[in-house]
Parts: structure tokens; sequence; C-alpha cells
């Protein structure tokens, strides 16, 4: 059975983190779970109740201030982290290794001990210190995944949207789903004639 821990940020997009956890109990995946006080602010006002449900289906749930929680320390085992969504403070703080929480801190220990890390940042426009941390973050190991939907498998409502992403960071830990079709390719348009040749 793949452990997985799951943070959730006071970032937009609590929903994220919601169905990935959903989608990783429907996986058989072990979730041990990290919700920062921002988290709950937001999720209250963008998905009342969506984070007690996220609570309830976990595995283990953990306050961002327990730093003495069995995530805290590399010699928990497990096969990586996702952080979904991820603010940009949340963000600074892995780039800068600087885990004033358990999230951050959790997050840090995935990066020593090279288990996959996946950072859903959610914020938009980006000014440079934004890229800079996204660089620095990714040059320590970090996998930055925004929430940018995928438009060619025809997404027809907000679920469609959020499963796409879910649906990536499940890829990333190599799991199979069914929230959206595979790429099977798609046809492609002939060349434009140029009319003067069929004179």
């Amino acid at each position: 059975m793949k452990r997985i821990i799951v943070g959730i940020s006071g970032a937009s997009g609590i929903i994220y983190g919601v169905r990935l956890v959903s989608e990783l109990i429907r996986a058989g995946v072990e979730i041990h779970l990290i919700v920062t006080e921002a988290a709950r602010r937001v999720g209250d006002l963008e998905i009342p109740g969506g984070i007690e449900e996220a609570e309830g289906m976990a595995d283990a749930v953990y306050n961002d201030d327990d730093t003495a929680a069995p995530p805290a320390s590399g010699t928990f085992r497990c096969d990586g982290m996702v952080v979904a969504p991820c603010s940009i403070k949340t963000l600074s703080g892995v780039a800068n290794a600087y885990a004033e929480g358990l999230l951050v801190r959790a997050a840090d220990c995935a990066l020593k001990e090279r288990r996959r890390l996946v950072l859903v940042v959610r914020e938009t426009p980006l000014h440079e210190g934004h890229l800079r941390l996204m660089t620095r973050a990714t040059q320590l190991g970090a996998i930055i995944l925004p929430p940018v939907p995928g438009f060619y498998v025809r997404p027809r409502s907000i679920d469609d949207i959020v499963n796409h992403t879910v649906g990536k960071i499940l890829g990333l830990f190599h799991m199979e789903h069914d929230l959206y079709p595979s790429w099977e390719g798609g046809m492609t348009r002939p060349p434009k004639r140029d009319r003067a040749q069929d004179v």
C-alpha cells in the first residue's frame, strides 16, 4: 500500500486537495493529511465542509503547528508528498527550507530524503519573485504542477477541470485513474493549399 502525505495550504483551490484525498482513498492509498489554519479559512469560503470531509477520509490528520508529528521526521516512511493547493507563502517556505510549520517541514523532509514532492502552486499572475521561488524549488527536487486544465479532454464542468489536475498528480505517482481519457492522438489538418496552384 502506498503512503502519501497530503498538505492543504491557504491558497484558493481547496477543492484540489479535497478531491485528491478522495481519489487517493479510492486508489487504496494511506493518507496522512496536514491542513494549515489559512486553508481552513479559505475552505470555509470556497467549499464549506470540504476540509472536514477530507479529514474524515484521511488515515491520520495533523495540525500545522504540531511540529512533533511523525511527518516532521525523515524517518517517517512514505512514497512522497503533495501540497494542493500550494500558496506562495508555502512555496517560499519550501524553496528556502524555512520550516516554520509541519507542512513545510514535511515537504523539506521529502526533499532531503529524495522523495517525490509535488507542489500545486495556485497563483496568477506571477511576478519574478514567484518564478524564482518555483525555479529554486525545482532545483531542490520538487515538481511544480500548476492547476492548468487540458482543454483537449473537452471539460464540461468544474469537476472535469479539477479532475484533470488531480489525474496529473496521480500520474506522477504512477497510479492508474479514470479521471480523464489518455491522449490517443488527434486528427491533423492538411496544409492549406495555395489557390494559385489551382489555376
